[in-house]
């Protein structure tokens, strides 16, 4: 992109350059004497006048949609990125969850292999497996939440075609 600024420069600097220089220059009169040939010089010269201004226009038109592309690629990479963290940091959450449950199962059932019935481990494994199953459900609902930003266009697209 940085080069089609550079090279609108340098093609504006040399039309300027040009025009500078046949605006200072008066056709001698010998070599154009006919009247009828000095006005389909100067309709060429309007006509490529025209020519470089829509080419200019177009220039400026293929830049604008390049920012306006780059800057929507920036936004959905910044998007994705953040969903990105958010998962890394669901996906520590459950192992840390798990970890925990691990823990309390393998107390609970130590407990039973000694015939010991602990109140508090029974709670502590419930409470972990309850944490568990919230933690899943919240990690479901961020992937649903992602998927339905995804549709989103789709969908709204085929009720407007």
């Amino acid at each position: 992109m940085n080069d089609l600024g550079e090279l609108e420069q340098r093609i504006s600097g040399a039309l300027d350059r040009i025009d500078a220089g046949l605006s200072s220059l008066e056709p001698p009169a010998s070599v154009v004497s006919d009247p009828a040939e000095l006005q389909a010089l100067q309709d060429l010269l309007a006509a490529e006048r025209t020519a470089n201004a829509q080419l200019e226009e177009r220039v400026a038109a293929i830049k604008q949609k390049q920012e306006t592309l780059v800057q929507s690629l920036e936004t959905e990479a910044a998007r994705l990125r953040d969903e990105m963290v958010g998962a890394t940091q669901e996906r520590a959450r459950m192992k840390q969850v798990n970890r925990q449950l691990r823990r309390n199962n393998r107390a609970l059932r130590d407990a039973n292999g000694q015939g010991v019935s602990d109140v508090t481990l029974i709670n502590d494994s419930m409470a972990a497996e309850l944490n568990a199953l919230r933690v899943h459900y919240d990690a479901d609902r961020t992937e649903l939440d992602s998927i339905l930003v995804e549709l989103k266009p789709l969908v709204e697209g085929a009720a407007n075609a």
